[in-house]
């Protein structure tokens, strides 16, 4: 008999999606692993098999109305999992690993607690280059004030706008970069162990003072 992967955290309003997935017998017996998909998230056991996480990952592409947020926490589970294989489980479930990234880097800039079931992912994916004080403060403003994406990314607009044109002194300069750039910069910034803000500076440091020290180079020798 075949059954699926998940189960959903049921709501008042929403008790749909509820399965199991084929339990794993251990030494003990039969202990039944689950996937809990919930409104904010993917809950994923610690000690969840390999062939377990492919299979749910074969089964989320395969749902139209998949959420971003369980894409996004699939891939951070087989990233830190299965650093030799999880490549393999996106292939077979033949998912877009840019698409994937993005998500997932949203995923981890945003705990499962701090995730806002009233809110869109994309309003999350608004703020998370935002330090984690900022971020609060515009989920809680967004959800008061139940805006759309749209509405939060001209609030946020305005708000910039205004600090820089109100006459005060601009200490900080705000960039604006794409999207898709934000993930890969997050990932580097993984890689050695630093936050995205400083790893920003610092690159661009780097950057500069290697442009300077040749324009001095030029100089001397000139």
């Amino acid at each position: 008999m075949s059954s699926m992967i998940f189960e959903h955290e049921a709501t008042e309003t929403d008790r749909d999606q509820v399965a199991t997935v084929p339990p794993e017998v251990t030494a003990r017996g039969v202990n039944c692993k689950r996937v809990v998909t919930t409104d904010v998230g993917l809950s994923i056991p610690r000690d969840l098999s390999f062939e377990a996480w492919e299979r749910a990952g074969r089964q989320l592409s395969g749902l139209l109305n998949s959420s971003s947020w369980w894409l996004g926490d699939w891939l951070v589970y087989g990233k830190s999992h299965y650093s030799d294989r999880y490549q393999r489980g996106i292939q077979a479930a033949g998912l877009s690993y840019q698409t994937l990234r993005n998500y997932a880097w949203v995923a981890r800039r945003f705990d499962l607690q701090r995730r806002r079931a009233a809110l869109s992912f994309a309003h999350h994916a608004e703020l998370a280059s935002l330090p984690v004080e900022e971020q609060e403060r515009w989920l809680d403003r967004s959800e008061q004030m139940q805006w759309t994406t749209k509405q939060l990314r001209a609030a946020i607009c305005a708000e910039r706008t205004g600090a820089v044109g109100n006459g005060t002194p601009n200490e900080t300069r705000r960039l604006v970069v794409p999207r898709n750039r934000l993930p890969q910069w997050s990932e580097a910034a993984q890689q050695i162990g630093i936050d995205l803000d400083q790893w920003v500076l610092s690159t661009l440091d780097n950057a500069a003072k290697r442009v300077l020290d040749t324009e001095d180079a030029l100089t001397v020798d000139a």
